[in-house]
This record gives C-alpha cells, sequence and structure tokens, in this order.
C-alpha cells in the first residue's frame, strides 16, 4: 500500500514539474536520429517515454500479479486434493480399525461364550459327582 501512495506521489510531482515548464517542454530543440537531425520537443518526448514505461511496468506488475494468483489457486487446489486423499485414507483406517476390533470382539464373546459353556457343564458335573455321592452315602448309611 505504501508502494502505492509512493508512486502515486512520484507521478504527481513528475505532472507538477512538466506543468510548472510546459513551455520549456515544449520548445522545439535539434534532434539527432543517427542518419538524420530533426526538430523536436525534447520534453515532450522524455514525458512521453516516462509515460511508456509507467504503463509498461504497470502491464508489468498485473500479470506477475495474476500468474501470483493462478499458482496460488493451483496449490490450492492441490493442497485440497491431496488434503482429500489424506482423509479418504484416514477414513479407510478408521473404517479398518473399527472391523477388526468388532472381529476381535466377537471372537472374544464367542470364547467367552464357549468358555462359560464349559464352565457350566465342569460345574454342572460336579454337583451330579456330589449329588451321586450323597445318594450312596444315604444308601450306605443306617436309616433312622
Amino acid at each position: 500500500m505504501t508502494r502505492a501512495i509512493v508512486f502515486f506521489l512520484v507521478l504527481v510531482f513528475v505532472g507538477l514539474f512538466a506543468l510548472i515548464n510546459w513551455t520549456v517542454f515544449s520548445a522545439l530543440t535539434s534532434l539527432s536520429l543517427g542518419f538524420t537531425t530533426v526538430q523536436a520537443p525534447l520534453g515532450l518526448i522524455m514525458l512521453g517515454l516516462i509515460a511508456f514505461l509507467c504503463v509498461l511496468f504497470t502491464v508489468w506488475v498485473i500479470s506477475l500479479q495474476a500468474n501470483s494468483l493462478m499458482d496460488a489457486r493451483r496449490q490450492t487446489k492441490e493442497l485440497q486434493a491431496q488434503r482429500d486423499l489424506a482423509d479418504k485414507a484416514e477414513a479407510s483406517r478408521f473404517t479398518e480399525l473399527r472391523s477388526e476390533l468388532l472381529a476381535r470382539l466377537d471372537r472374544l464373546q464367542r470364547e467367552s461364550a464357549l468358555m462359560l459353556e464349559q464352565s457350566g457343564n465342569a460345574v454342572a458335573a460336579h454337583i451330579g459327582q456330589l449329588e451321586d455321592r450323597l445318594e450312596r452315602a444315604r444308601l450306605l448309611a443306617p436309616g433312622p
């Protein structure tokens, strides 16, 4: 922003300088073009060159800005594509982790159900043995 203000102030000062010295700027002078000599106002030619250079540099700056904006937009699109790819990979990993955890949980539930069934069978067998012992003990014991 400050560069633009400085540039604008320089242009205003050049314009004021040219306005104040307009008679000198528009005075005809002998100018040599190398192969011939012409009568032309040197000040106006120099002002024209300054105006041409200002326009040329303005176009150059605008093209630099446009290229920078296009590069930034391209990089933003590439970054977004990489971000989307990373998000998909992360979602895939979460899905894979979830399915793995569900499979392990299912396996643990089956194993615990099997162990519970085996424990129940073992307890039932022990109870059966104890009942058999009690029955034999009653049969062998003299009655009241």
